[in-house]
């Protein structure tokens, strides 16, 4: 293509894109030449960059950014979730969330899925396949302590008829809305925490801690704690209508 046939081209490009939204240029364009068209959409004029304001605890890691925007906060009522965000909060002690956020589908293929009922059943040949395998955080007390929590939270299903009322009723069975301005402000631990933390020890559990319920509190959305400036703030909230009865 001569240098005028290219001219001509980037012409017609812009006018397309001034005169439609660019996610529909992006459809027609992107399979002819993904690279120019990138470059042409950048150079539109008129067109602010769209920014996307987070809690800071995000960063930049791409896992951690999902994880922020699409499940952090949100309100969890599946009794399997509920079980896998209590294990994985204790494993975490003293790791990065990242790190086991890398590890979460190993989790999910060695315990079963988070099926309280099959993990309570595990036996030493479990525990001996699990601290072998490399996808998990190989701590025998944090192994013995997830399969314990099998047992626990059967145990809880049990009596409460579910274990999603159990631990909703700490928070009154709704979401407490916060409005934090700055990460600063927000507590490591509170009152609701410390009570969870109490009666989940005398239930069985262990790595429960009152600042590892709180940071379970805030991962399944008994607390809403994105600041205030968050795109999630105001999202993370669904109608009581969504809960599981």
């Amino acid at each position: 293509m001569g240098a005028g046939a290219k001219r001509a081209e980037g012409r017609v490009l812009l006018d397309e894109l001034s005169a439609e939204p660019a996610r529909f240029l992006v459809a027609r364009h992107v399979k002819r030449n993904m690279k120019r068209l990138y470059g042409v959409v950048r150079r539109v004029p008129g067109r602010p960059r769209m920014t996307v304001s987070r809690c800071e605890w995000a960063g930049d890691n791409p896992l951690l950014r999902r994880y922020h925007d699409v499940e952090w906060g949100r309100p969890e009522y599946d009794d399997r979730r509920l079980y896998e965000f209590l294990v994985l909060e204790g494993a975490q002690a003293g790791l990065s969330w990242l790190t086991i956020l890398k590890k979460r589908e190993g989790y999910r293929r060695a315990f079963d899925g988070f099926d309280p009922r099959k993990v309570a059943r595990y036996g030493a040949g479990d525990v001996r396949r699990l601290l072998a395998d490399g996808g998990l955080v190989r701590n025998r007390l944090k192994i013995a302590s997830a399969i314990r929590h099998g047992k626990a939270v059967r145990d809880v299903h049990d009596e409460f008829g579910s274990f999603d009322k159990y631990v909703w009723r700490f928070v009154g069975g709704s979401p407490r809305g916060n409005r934090w301005k700055r990460l600063s402000q927000i507590p490591a631990k509170t009152s609701e925490s410390d009570a969870m933390s109490s009666d989940l020890r005398r239930r069985g559990f262990s790595f429960v801690g009152s600042t590892i319920c709180y940071a379970f509190m805030q991962a399944v959305g008994m607390v809403n704690d994105h600041v205030v400036t968050c795109f999630r703030h105001d999202r993370v909230r669904r109608p009581a209508s969504s809960r599981r009865r």
